[in-house]
């Protein structure tokens, strides 16, 4: 499904019902079948990675595809690895099969899992044999994913002598880590996280609580913050928290540069553009990654040049997400570098696309590249975007959403394929 999309004069006056946390989502699934007697939380994100991890958790043996959910890879990982008598085959598409598995595995070996590799040694598909595992102490490096950290330590608890794990170097995305620790406790476990030291302490024990409802999505949230900056129209967001477990609340804070302030006003969260825009964003996005396509396609429609720091992780996502950004903002006329390790940045040069009809945006099987560039139509009037389905992973009412918001969506058709 690909869409030409062109913008409203002015957005619809509404409040954007925003999806369910999708991380809160996945983690409270995990914990809520490692607790006894508890049934599945269903109030959880309506999108493809919690669709898959719902169906998962209700199989204990054969073979178990999870797509192209990354989260539900690792945290199923772990999962069917502490889980008594579960014997599974754990697979997902060619991309996840090009996704290093091999450090949470490593880990969990370490510890007593009995798991084997299918394929290429390092990534799926995984073989597991579920188990008790006696627990221990762990080394695990913190720069690749705060996945594989939030997926050992919420199958510590059920260790018989709990779970140490030292973080080697520097930790990426650490709020992702508070998520995870917050609502391990909030079910009843007992943790401790020495920052200095950079160890986590999981002590042995059972979850016993049902966690709180799931908040909305400040990932979904931050396509918002977009089309409000780039519009310059109000915008009003429904279903957030102004206290969040969320990494990505950040997004009320870092898009200030552009002069959009927020502000409360009961359930709602209002955005409104005011005139103190900065001249330049340099940020370290080590904590909040997911927001760099946003912020990025953002900064370009401003002409805000930009350097952000800290995003080697985006590598190994659902795409090479740098590499996606700098080919797809080219397309606009942007030229963008990207440096090792972990750097991209746009010092604001720019050209002029050739041609009477800009060349389509792809999307890489990546929501994120969809939903952040979407709003680049606001500049560029009938930007096409290819194979708009992949937001079903994180926000399958997006589409719905923007054409509620008065953006026009015109679908276009594939051309066929040549039978030569």
């Amino acid at each position: 499904m690909d869409y030409k999309i062109y913008p409203p004069e002015e957005l619809t006056e509404r409040a954007v019902k925003l999806p369910l946390s999708k991380s809160e989502s996945n983690r409270a699934l995990i914990i809520s079948a490692l607790t006894a007697g508890a049934e599945l939380p269903r109030q959880v994100a309506d999108c493809d990675d919690t669709d898959v991890m719902l169906a998962a958790l209700e199989r204990t043996s054969g073979p178990v595809n999870i797509g192209a959910a990354g989260t539900a890879m690792r945290f199923l990982t772990a999962y069917y690895a502490v889980t008594p008598g579960a014997q599974v085959t754990l697979d997902g598409s060619e991309r996840m099969r090009q996704r290093p598995i091999g450090q949470l595995v490593d880990a969990l070996r370490s510890l007593g899992a009995d798991i084997e590799y299918l394929g290429k040694e390092g990534f799926p598909p995984l073989e597991i044999k579920g188990r008790m595992l006696e627990g221990g102490e762990v080394e695990i490096p913190a720069s690749v994913s705060s996945q594989f950290i939030s997926a050992l330590l919420m199958v510590g608890p059920t260790m018989t002598k709990g779970l140490t794990l030292r973080l080697t170097g520097r930790i990426i995305s650490r709020p992702y880590i508070y998520m995870t620790l917050e609502m391990m406790e909030q079910a009843g476990a007992k943790v401790n996280f020495d920052e200095n030291a950079q160890t986590i302490t999981v002590e042995p024990g059972k979850y016993t609580l049902p966690l709180p409802p799931v908040e909305a999505d400040w990932s979904a949230a931050s396509y918002w913050f977009e089309i409000a900056a780039i519009s310059a129209e109000p915008v009003a967001l429904e279903g957030l928290r102004m206290k969040s477990l969320q990494g990505d609340s950040a997004v009320k804070d870092l898009f200030k540069v552009t002069g959009l302030e927020t502000s409360w006003d009961g359930g709602l969260l209002n955005l409104q553009l005011t005139p103190d825009a900065g001249a330049r964003l340099e940020l370290d996005l080590t904590d909040t990654p997911d927001l760099t396509q946003t912020l990025a396609v953002t900064c370009c429609m401003l002409g805000l040049p930009f350097r952000f720091t800290g995003v080697e992780s985006l590598k190994i996502k659902e795409t090479d997400r740098l590499g996606a950004l700098q080919m797809e903002l080219s397309k606009l006329g942007f030229i963008l570098d990207v440096e090792d390790p972990g750097i991209i940045l746009w010092r604001g040069a720019r050209y002029e696309p050739e041609g009477e009809e800009i060349e389509p945006i792809q999307t890489y099987d990546d929501h994120r590249m969809a939903m952040a560039f979407a709003p680049a139509a606001i500049f560029f009037p009938g930007l096409r975007i290819n194979d708009c389905e992949v937001v079903s992973k994180s926000y399958p009412r997006f589409w719905n959403d923007l054409r509620a918001a008065g953006f026009t969506l015109e679908e276009v058709e594939k051309p066929m394929p040549d039978d030569d």
